[in-house]
C-alpha cells in the first residue's frame, strides 16, 4: 500500500471571469463520468457569498456544497450562553458582546430577553468597546462574552492584554473561542458525511497562514484550498478542488493568495499563544473536540469571568425540534428541519442557525429555498 501524498502548497494565476470559471468547472466536473462529488466550506461568510451570488444553482448537477461548522455565533453551545445569561442576571454587572450572540436562544431565554427584563446588556462591535465600559465605570464589573475564530481572536487577546497592563480589574472575560482545523477533522474522521474536499476560510487563514490544513490533505486524502470571498474567487476554488479530485492528487492550494500565505500572521498568532491557551472545548452539534478551544493562561485568570464570578457552565441541552447540529455538520440543509421558516424564522428563532448573519439557515431564508 504506498503512503499518502505529502501535502504541498501550490499558488494559481489570477482568476478568469465567471463564464470561463463555470465552463472549467463543468469540464472537470464530466471528466469525473457523472460521480458526485461535496464540497464544505467551513465559513459562514462564503455562505453568504455563495446564496447572494446564486453560485450553488450554477454549479453542475454532480458537484454539491455543503455548509459546515463554519458561523461563531453557531457552533456556540447553549451551556456557554446560558453561563452568559446568568452573568449578565448579577447585580453590578455588565455583560458586552457581539450583536448576533444578544438573540441567540438559551434554555429558558435569550440575552435580549435579559436586557428587556433589566439585565445590563450592550452590544458592541469590538473587545475595546467592551473595555472603554471597564474604563469608564471602575465600580461596574465589565464581562466582555468572547466568540470567534482565529479570524477575530487576536484583537480578545490584545484586549486582555491591555486589560492585564492597565490593572483593569473590573474587566473579565468568558471566552468561548474556538479553532477551526480540529472541528474539520472532527467531521473527517466522524464519518457521517463523505466529503471530497474543504473551501478552506479565507479570513482565518490570513491569521492562520495555509500549512495548518496539510495534516487534513495528507492524513484523509482529503483536497483543501483556501478561497476568497468574491464569486470568481469562490468559482476557482471549486475548479482547483475539482482538478485534484480528477487526479487524485489530494494537497493544501491557496487561491486567496491576494492575501494568504502559509505562514500566515506570526505577530497575531504570538499574541494569541500570550494570553490563551488551547483546551478541549464544547462545539453545538459536534460535542466536545479535543483542543480545540482557548482559555486564559495560568497567570490571567483574574479575568476569567467564570472564575472571579463563581458561574459553572451548565450541562449541553437543544431546543427541542432544532436541528442546527445536522446543519453544522453537513448532514442536511435548512429546509429539511421540521422548523425551517414555520416555528423558526429570524423574527423569532429557535437555533443559532437562524439569528446569525452568517447561518446557514438564516442564508437559505433569505436568499434560498423555503
Amino acid at each position: 500500500m504506498s503512503s499518502p501524498p505529502q501535502s504541498r502548497v501550490t499558488r494559481h494565476a489570477s482568476r478568469g471571469s465567471v463564464p470561463d470559471l463555470l465552463h472549467l468547472i463543468a469540464e472537470r466536473a464530466a471528466r469525473l463520468g457523472g460521480r458526485p462529488v461535496r464540497f464544505m466550506e467551513v465559513c459562514g461568510t462564503h455562505t453568504m457569498a455563495m446564496f447572494r451570488s446564486g453560485i450553488r444553482a450554477m454549479l453542475p448537477p454532480n458537484v454539491k456544497l455543503l455548509s459546515g461548522p463554519g458561523c461563531p455565533v453557531c457552533v456556540t453551545p447553549m451551556g456557554m450562553v446560558d453561563a452568559a445569561l446568568a452573568i449578565a442576571r448579577r447585580p453590578g454587572v455588565c455583560l458586552a458582546t457581539f450583536g448576533d450572540m444578544v438573540r441567540v436562544p438559551g434554555s429558558a431565554s435569550s440575552l435580549e430577553r435579559a436586557k428587556a427584563e433589566g439585565a445590563d446588556v450592550r452590544m458592541v462591535y469590538s473587545p475595546l468597546d467592551a473595555l472603554k465600559l471597564a474604563e469608564a465605570e471602575p465600580r461596574r464589573t465589565v464581562v466582555f462574552f468572547a466568540i470567534g475564530f482565529e479570524t477575530t481572536t487576536p484583537a480578545v487577546a490584545a484586549t486582555v492584554a491591555y486589560a492585564r497592563d492597565r490593572g483593569l480589574a473590573n474587566m473579565l472575560f468568558l471566552v468561548a473561542n474556538k479553532v477551526i482545523p480540529p472541528a474539520m477533522e472532527a467531521i473527517l474522521a466522524g464519518g457521517e458525511v463523505k466529503l471530497d474536499g474543504f473551501l478552506c476560510p479565507g479570513h482565518v487563514s490570513v491569521i492562520t497562514g495555509s500549512a495548518i490544513y496539510e495534516p487534513l490533505a495528507a492524513n484523509y486524502r482529503v483536497p483543501c484550498v483556501v478561497t476568497g470571498f468574491e464569486a470568481e474567487d469562490i468559482l476557482e476554488g471549486i475548479a482547483m478542488l475539482l482538478l485534484q479530485v480528477v487526479e487524485a492528487d489530494p494537497k493544501v492550494e491557496i487561491q486567496y493568495k491576494r492575501w494568504v500565505h502559509p505562514e500566515g500572521n506570526a505577530k497575531a498568532r504570538e499574541r494569541v499563544d500570550e494570553v490563551f491557551r488551547p483546551c478541549d472545548a464544547a462545539w453545538r452539534g459536534l460535542g466536545t473536540i479535543p483542543m480545540s478551544g482557548l482559555e486564559l493562561r495560568p497567570e490571567l485568570r483574574a479575568h476569567d469571568a467564570l472564575e472571579a464570578l463563581g458561574i459553572e457552565v451548565p450541562p449541553e441541552l437543544e431546543n427541542p425540534g432544532c436541528s442546527c447540529g445536522e446543519v453544522l455538520r453537513g448532514l442536511i440543509e435548512p429546509p429539511e428541519c421540521p422548523l425551517f421558516a414555520g416555528r423558526c424564522t429570524p423574527a423569532t428563532p429557535v437555533g443559532p442557525c437562524m439569528v446569525s448573519t452568517e447561518g446557514s439557515c438564516a442564508a437559505y431564508y433569505k436568499y434560498g429555498e423555503r
